[in-house]
Protein backbone atom coordinates (compact mmCIF):
# COMPACT_ATOMS: atom_id res chain seq x y z
CA UNK A 1 0.00 0.00 0.00
CA UNK A 2 0.99 3.69 -0.59
CA UNK A 3 1.96 5.73 2.42
CA UNK A 4 0.32 8.93 1.29
CA UNK A 5 -2.98 8.07 -0.64
CA UNK A 6 -5.76 7.30 1.69
CA UNK A 7 -8.08 4.41 2.14
CA UNK A 8 -12.24 4.43 2.29
CA UNK A 9 -14.04 2.38 4.16
CA UNK A 10 -17.90 2.52 3.56
CA UNK A 11 -20.01 0.75 6.36
CA UNK A 12 -19.16 1.84 9.94
CA UNK A 13 -20.19 -1.66 11.39
CA UNK A 14 -18.21 -3.97 13.59
CA UNK A 15 -15.71 -5.66 10.52
CA UNK A 16 -15.51 -1.88 8.96
CA UNK A 17 -14.54 0.09 11.89
CA UNK A 18 -12.30 -2.25 13.22
CA UNK A 19 -10.41 -2.26 9.77
CA UNK A 20 -10.12 1.60 9.92
CA UNK A 21 -9.05 1.49 13.76
CA UNK A 22 -6.28 -1.21 13.07
CA UNK A 23 -5.20 1.01 9.29
CA UNK A 24 -5.15 4.06 11.30
CA UNK A 25 -3.18 2.49 14.07
CA UNK A 26 -0.41 2.09 11.53
CA UNK A 27 -0.29 5.52 10.02
CA UNK A 28 -2.42 5.63 7.04
CA UNK A 29 -5.43 8.12 6.44
CA UNK A 30 -8.51 6.52 6.60
CA UNK A 31 -11.60 8.24 5.72
CA UNK A 32 -15.40 6.64 6.69
CA UNK A 33 -18.67 6.36 4.97
CA UNK A 34 -21.90 5.30 6.11
CA UNK A 35 -26.00 5.35 5.41
CA UNK A 36 -26.48 5.74 9.08
CA UNK A 37 -24.49 8.95 9.98
CA UNK A 38 -24.56 7.99 13.46
CA UNK A 39 -22.31 5.10 12.79
CA UNK A 40 -19.87 7.51 11.22
CA UNK A 41 -20.26 9.36 14.08
CA UNK A 42 -19.66 6.74 16.56
CA UNK A 43 -16.60 5.34 14.19
CA UNK A 44 -14.71 8.71 14.35
CA UNK A 45 -14.96 8.91 18.52
CA UNK A 46 -13.30 6.01 18.37
CA UNK A 47 -10.21 7.13 16.32
CA UNK A 48 -11.06 4.90 13.22
CA UNK A 49 -10.93 7.58 11.09
CA UNK A 50 -12.17 10.63 9.03
CA UNK A 51 -15.61 11.46 8.68
CA UNK A 52 -14.42 14.07 5.86
CA UNK A 53 -15.20 13.28 1.87
CA UNK A 54 -12.21 11.77 -0.14
CA UNK A 55 -11.67 12.15 -4.16
CA UNK A 56 -8.51 9.89 -5.08
CA UNK A 57 -8.27 6.83 -2.02
CA UNK A 58 -5.86 4.22 -3.29
CA UNK A 59 -8.42 2.05 -1.90
CA UNK A 60 -12.30 1.34 -1.01
CA UNK A 61 -13.62 -1.14 1.31
CA UNK A 62 -16.97 -1.86 1.19
CA UNK A 63 -18.10 -3.09 4.64
CA UNK A 64 -21.67 -3.46 4.44
CA UNK A 65 -24.41 -6.08 4.39
CA UNK A 66 -25.41 -9.12 2.01
CA UNK A 67 -28.28 -7.36 0.46
CA UNK A 68 -26.98 -4.79 -0.62
CA UNK A 69 -23.11 -4.88 -0.83
CA UNK A 70 -23.20 -5.42 -5.26
CA UNK A 71 -25.06 -1.52 -5.31
CA UNK A 72 -22.60 -0.62 -2.87
CA UNK A 73 -19.81 -2.24 -4.82
CA UNK A 74 -20.86 -1.03 -8.45
CA UNK A 75 -21.07 2.88 -7.56
CA UNK A 76 -17.93 2.57 -5.53
CA UNK A 77 -16.36 1.13 -8.96
CA UNK A 78 -17.81 3.84 -10.59
CA UNK A 79 -17.49 6.72 -8.26
CA UNK A 80 -13.51 6.27 -7.57
CA UNK A 81 -12.07 5.45 -10.70
CA UNK A 82 -8.72 5.26 -10.10
CA UNK A 83 -9.06 2.85 -6.91
CA UNK A 84 -8.41 -0.77 -5.94
CA UNK A 85 -12.24 -1.91 -4.46
CA UNK A 86 -12.94 -4.59 -2.09
CA UNK A 87 -15.71 -6.15 0.31
CA UNK A 88 -15.61 -8.29 3.38
CA UNK A 89 -19.06 -9.86 2.76
CA UNK A 90 -19.91 -13.25 3.81
CA UNK A 91 -21.43 -14.56 0.52
CA UNK A 92 -19.28 -14.10 -2.99
CA UNK A 93 -20.94 -15.95 -5.55
CA UNK A 94 -23.79 -13.66 -6.27
CA UNK A 95 -21.42 -10.20 -5.77
CA UNK A 96 -18.58 -12.38 -8.29
CA UNK A 97 -21.22 -12.66 -10.73
CA UNK A 98 -22.76 -9.55 -10.72
CA UNK A 99 -19.08 -7.53 -10.34
CA UNK A 100 -18.23 -9.13 -13.43
CA UNK A 101 -20.64 -7.94 -15.64
CA UNK A 102 -19.45 -4.70 -14.94
CA UNK A 103 -16.26 -2.39 -17.11
CA UNK A 104 -14.57 -2.22 -13.72
CA UNK A 105 -14.42 -5.52 -12.86
CA UNK A 106 -10.68 -5.74 -13.00
CA UNK A 107 -10.06 -2.99 -10.25
CA UNK A 108 -12.40 -5.18 -7.65
CA UNK A 109 -11.14 -8.32 -5.48
CA UNK A 110 -13.28 -9.47 -3.18
CA UNK A 111 -12.54 -10.11 0.72
CA UNK A 112 -13.81 -11.94 3.80
CA UNK A 113 -11.95 -11.76 6.81
CA UNK A 114 -13.27 -14.97 8.86
CA UNK A 115 -13.23 -13.11 12.23
CA UNK A 116 -16.14 -11.31 14.09
CA UNK A 117 -17.90 -10.79 17.35
CA UNK A 118 -22.10 -11.64 18.78
CA UNK A 119 -21.99 -7.87 19.28
CA UNK A 120 -22.08 -5.73 16.49
CA UNK A 121 -21.61 -2.13 15.46
CA UNK A 122 -18.71 0.49 15.73
CA UNK A 123 -18.76 0.35 19.47
CA UNK A 124 -17.66 -3.26 19.30
CA UNK A 125 -14.76 -2.96 17.10
CA UNK A 126 -11.00 -3.93 17.74
CA UNK A 127 -8.03 -3.03 15.74
CA UNK A 128 -6.99 -6.46 17.04
CA UNK A 129 -10.25 -8.15 15.51
CA UNK A 130 -8.33 -10.12 12.57
CA UNK A 131 -4.89 -11.22 14.41
CA UNK A 132 -4.35 -14.75 13.10
CA UNK A 133 -7.84 -14.97 11.56
CA UNK A 134 -7.84 -16.56 7.58
CA UNK A 135 -8.96 -13.81 5.45
CA UNK A 136 -10.79 -15.09 2.04
CA UNK A 137 -9.06 -13.50 -0.89
CA UNK A 138 -11.42 -13.70 -3.89
CA UNK A 139 -10.85 -12.58 -7.35
CA UNK A 140 -12.72 -11.70 -9.72
CA UNK A 141 -11.89 -13.73 -13.45
CA UNK A 142 -10.35 -10.26 -14.65
CA UNK A 143 -8.92 -9.34 -11.61
CA UNK A 144 -5.39 -7.55 -11.97
CA UNK A 145 -2.44 -9.02 -10.64
CA UNK A 146 -1.93 -5.74 -9.15
CA UNK A 147 -4.76 -5.02 -7.41
CA UNK A 148 -4.74 -8.67 -5.86
CA UNK A 149 -1.84 -7.75 -4.42
CA UNK A 150 -3.17 -5.03 -2.30
CA UNK A 151 -5.86 -6.61 -1.21
CA UNK A 152 -3.83 -9.51 0.17
CA UNK A 153 -1.21 -6.94 1.34
CA UNK A 154 -3.95 -5.07 3.59
CA UNK A 155 -5.43 -8.53 5.31
CA UNK A 156 -1.38 -9.13 5.98
CA UNK A 157 -0.80 -5.57 7.65
CA UNK A 158 -4.09 -6.47 10.14
CA UNK A 159 -2.53 -9.61 11.18
CA UNK A 160 -4.52 -11.90 9.12
CA UNK A 161 -3.62 -15.06 7.30
CA UNK A 162 -4.96 -14.79 3.44
CA UNK A 163 -6.18 -17.12 1.45
CA UNK A 164 -6.84 -17.33 -2.22
CA UNK A 165 -9.73 -19.29 -3.56
CA UNK A 166 -12.72 -18.98 -5.90
CA UNK A 167 -16.13 -17.81 -5.23
CA UNK A 168 -18.20 -21.12 -5.45
CA UNK A 169 -15.34 -23.25 -3.34
CA UNK A 170 -15.86 -19.58 -0.49
CA UNK A 171 -19.23 -20.00 -0.19
CA UNK A 172 -18.99 -23.79 0.03
CA UNK A 173 -16.44 -23.71 2.54
CA UNK A 174 -18.28 -21.06 4.45
CA UNK A 175 -21.64 -22.76 4.71
CA UNK A 176 -19.70 -25.71 5.77
CA UNK A 177 -17.05 -23.65 8.98
CA UNK A 178 -19.77 -20.49 9.79
CA UNK A 179 -23.24 -20.53 8.67
CA UNK A 180 -24.70 -24.36 9.65
CA UNK A 181 -22.85 -24.28 12.78
CA UNK A 182 -24.51 -21.03 13.52
CA UNK A 183 -27.71 -22.72 12.91
CA UNK A 184 -27.05 -25.56 15.19
CA UNK A 185 -26.40 -23.10 17.85
CA UNK A 186 -29.19 -21.61 17.71
CA UNK A 187 -31.23 -24.28 17.05
CA UNK A 188 -29.54 -25.81 20.78
CA UNK A 189 -29.70 -22.22 22.52
CA UNK A 190 -33.61 -22.03 21.19
CA UNK A 191 -34.56 -24.92 23.16
CA UNK A 192 -32.94 -22.93 26.02
CA UNK A 193 -36.61 -21.14 26.32
CA UNK A 194 -38.64 -24.20 27.30
CA UNK A 195 -35.84 -25.47 30.14
CA UNK A 196 -37.85 -26.14 33.36
CA UNK A 197 -37.09 -24.64 36.50
CA UNK A 198 -33.47 -25.11 37.72
CA UNK A 199 -32.24 -27.13 34.63
CA UNK A 200 -30.28 -23.91 33.61
CA UNK A 201 -28.50 -24.01 36.95
CA UNK A 202 -26.95 -27.55 36.08
CA UNK A 203 -25.11 -25.68 32.66
CA UNK A 204 -21.67 -25.83 32.23
CA UNK A 205 -18.77 -24.75 29.42
CA UNK A 206 -19.99 -27.23 26.91
CA UNK A 207 -23.26 -25.50 26.61
CA UNK A 208 -21.54 -21.99 26.71
CA UNK A 209 -19.64 -23.39 23.62
CA UNK A 210 -22.41 -24.99 21.85
CA UNK A 211 -24.84 -21.89 22.00
CA UNK A 212 -22.04 -19.24 21.79
CA UNK A 213 -22.82 -17.30 18.46
CA UNK A 214 -26.40 -17.87 18.90
CA UNK A 215 -26.43 -14.15 20.43
CA UNK A 216 -25.66 -12.77 17.19
CA UNK A 217 -27.30 -10.38 15.56
CA UNK A 218 -30.41 -11.85 13.62
CA UNK A 219 -31.10 -9.57 10.69
CA UNK A 220 -27.21 -9.74 9.47
CA UNK A 221 -27.85 -13.49 9.55
CA UNK A 222 -30.86 -13.33 7.46
CA UNK A 223 -29.24 -11.33 5.05
CA UNK A 224 -26.22 -13.89 4.96
CA UNK A 225 -27.84 -17.34 5.44
CA UNK A 226 -30.14 -16.23 2.42
CA UNK A 227 -27.23 -14.96 0.04
CA UNK A 228 -25.84 -18.76 0.43
CA UNK A 229 -29.16 -20.50 0.83
CA UNK A 230 -28.45 -23.55 -1.80
CA UNK A 231 -24.88 -24.42 0.61
CA UNK A 232 -26.71 -24.32 3.78
CA UNK A 233 -29.99 -25.74 2.40
CA UNK A 234 -27.85 -28.88 1.02
CA UNK A 235 -25.49 -29.15 4.51
CA UNK A 236 -28.43 -28.77 6.62
CA UNK A 237 -30.08 -31.86 4.68
CA UNK A 238 -27.35 -33.80 5.41
CA UNK A 239 -27.16 -32.19 9.38
CA UNK A 240 -30.80 -33.64 9.40
CA UNK A 241 -29.81 -37.02 8.22
CA UNK A 242 -27.49 -37.65 10.96
CA UNK A 243 -30.50 -36.37 13.66
CA UNK A 244 -32.40 -38.89 11.90
CA UNK A 245 -30.33 -41.21 12.73
CA UNK A 246 -29.73 -40.53 15.90
CA UNK A 247 -32.98 -40.16 16.86
CA UNK A 248 -33.71 -44.16 15.89
CA UNK A 249 -30.24 -45.51 17.13
CA UNK A 250 -31.08 -43.90 20.54
CA UNK A 251 -33.13 -46.82 21.78
CA UNK A 252 -32.77 -49.38 19.40
CA UNK A 253 -28.94 -49.72 17.67
CA UNK A 254 -26.29 -48.67 20.03
CA UNK A 255 -23.70 -49.62 17.11
CA UNK A 256 -25.14 -46.81 14.74
CA UNK A 257 -25.14 -44.14 17.41
CA UNK A 258 -21.61 -45.21 17.86
CA UNK A 259 -20.53 -44.80 14.81
CA UNK A 260 -22.44 -41.67 14.78
CA UNK A 261 -20.42 -40.54 17.86
CA UNK A 262 -17.04 -41.74 16.29
CA UNK A 263 -17.42 -39.79 13.44
CA UNK A 264 -18.11 -36.18 15.38
CA UNK A 265 -15.04 -37.35 17.22
CA UNK A 266 -12.75 -37.77 13.75
CA UNK A 267 -14.31 -34.30 12.21
CA UNK A 268 -13.48 -32.75 14.98
CA UNK A 269 -9.86 -34.19 14.73
CA UNK A 270 -9.64 -32.78 11.40
CA UNK A 271 -10.14 -28.70 12.40
CA UNK A 272 -6.53 -27.01 11.76
CA UNK A 273 -4.55 -26.45 15.20
CA UNK A 274 -1.84 -23.72 15.97
CA UNK A 275 -1.20 -21.37 12.91
CA UNK A 276 -2.92 -23.51 10.56
CA UNK A 277 -1.31 -27.03 10.92
CA UNK A 278 -2.62 -30.42 11.87
CA UNK A 279 -4.62 -30.83 14.99
CA UNK A 280 -2.60 -31.09 18.31
CA UNK A 281 -3.47 -33.29 21.17
CA UNK A 282 -4.73 -31.29 23.86
CA UNK A 283 -5.30 -31.56 27.39
CA UNK A 284 -7.24 -29.75 30.19
CA UNK A 285 -5.49 -28.57 33.43
CA UNK A 286 -8.52 -27.61 35.45
CA UNK A 287 -7.14 -25.53 38.49
CA UNK A 288 -9.04 -23.52 41.75
CA UNK A 289 -9.04 -20.05 41.70
CA UNK A 290 -10.57 -17.32 44.53
CA UNK A 291 -12.16 -14.56 43.31
CA UNK A 292 -9.99 -12.20 44.49
CA UNK A 293 -7.64 -9.60 42.64
CA UNK A 294 -4.10 -10.93 41.74
CA UNK A 295 -5.08 -14.72 41.76
CA UNK A 296 -4.85 -14.96 37.79
CA UNK A 297 -2.01 -13.37 37.59
CA UNK A 298 -0.27 -15.61 40.29
CA UNK A 299 -1.57 -18.75 38.73
CA UNK A 300 -0.16 -17.55 35.30
CA UNK A 301 2.62 -16.64 37.06
CA UNK A 302 3.31 -20.32 38.00
CA UNK A 303 2.49 -21.82 34.66
CA UNK A 304 4.83 -20.14 33.19
CA UNK A 305 7.61 -21.14 35.64
CA UNK A 306 6.75 -24.79 34.98
CA UNK A 307 7.97 -24.56 31.72
CA UNK A 308 4.69 -25.93 29.89
CA UNK A 309 3.44 -23.65 27.31
CA UNK A 310 -0.57 -22.63 27.50
CA UNK A 311 -2.40 -23.23 24.64
CA UNK A 312 -5.62 -21.79 25.45
CA UNK A 313 -7.44 -20.75 28.48
CA UNK A 314 -11.12 -20.30 29.66
CA UNK A 315 -12.49 -19.50 33.01
CA UNK A 316 -15.70 -20.65 34.11
CA UNK A 317 -17.24 -19.50 37.20
CA UNK A 318 -18.41 -21.84 39.72
CA UNK A 319 -22.36 -21.86 41.01
CA UNK A 320 -22.94 -20.23 44.53
CA UNK A 321 -19.26 -19.80 45.35
CA UNK A 322 -16.95 -17.21 45.08
CA UNK A 323 -14.62 -19.07 43.26
CA UNK A 324 -13.28 -19.81 39.42
CA UNK A 325 -12.33 -22.56 37.58
CA UNK A 326 -9.80 -22.02 35.41
CA UNK A 327 -9.45 -24.29 32.46
CA UNK A 328 -5.70 -24.18 31.07
CA UNK A 329 -5.31 -26.13 27.70
CA UNK A 330 -1.54 -27.13 27.40
CA UNK A 331 -0.03 -30.37 25.03
CA UNK A 332 -0.94 -33.37 26.31
CA UNK A 333 2.66 -34.27 26.84
CA UNK A 334 2.85 -31.72 28.80
CA UNK A 335 -0.21 -31.69 31.26
CA UNK A 336 1.22 -34.41 34.05
CA UNK A 337 4.10 -31.63 34.18
CA UNK A 338 2.14 -28.79 35.07
CA UNK A 339 -0.45 -30.06 37.29
CA UNK A 340 2.42 -31.85 39.92
CA UNK A 341 4.22 -28.17 38.95
CA UNK A 342 0.80 -25.85 40.12
CA UNK A 343 0.20 -28.43 42.90
CA UNK A 344 3.46 -28.03 44.75
CA UNK A 345 2.65 -24.07 44.50
CA UNK A 346 -0.41 -24.59 46.54
CA UNK A 347 -2.90 -24.60 43.45
CA UNK A 348 -6.10 -27.03 44.09
CA UNK A 349 -5.18 -28.56 40.11
CA UNK A 350 -5.98 -31.53 38.33
CA UNK A 351 -6.94 -32.95 34.57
Amino acid sequence: MSDDRPVLVIGCGLIGTSLALALTEQGRTVHLADAVPSNVELAVSRGAGSADSVDDPELVVVAVPPSVVADVTLKALADHPEAVVTDVTSVKTELIDTVERSANAGRFVGGHPMAGKERSGPMAAAARLFEGRPWAIVPTSSSAETAVMLVTAVAESVGAVPRRMDAENHDRAVALVSHVPHLASVAVAGLLNDAPEGALDLAGPGLRDVTRIAGSETGLWIDILGGNAGEVRRLLEALRTSIDRAIESLDTDPAELSGLLDAGRAGSGLIPGRHGGASERLAVVYVSVSDQPGELSRLMADTGESDVNIEDIRIDHELGRLVGQVEISVLETGADTLVDALTARGWAAHR
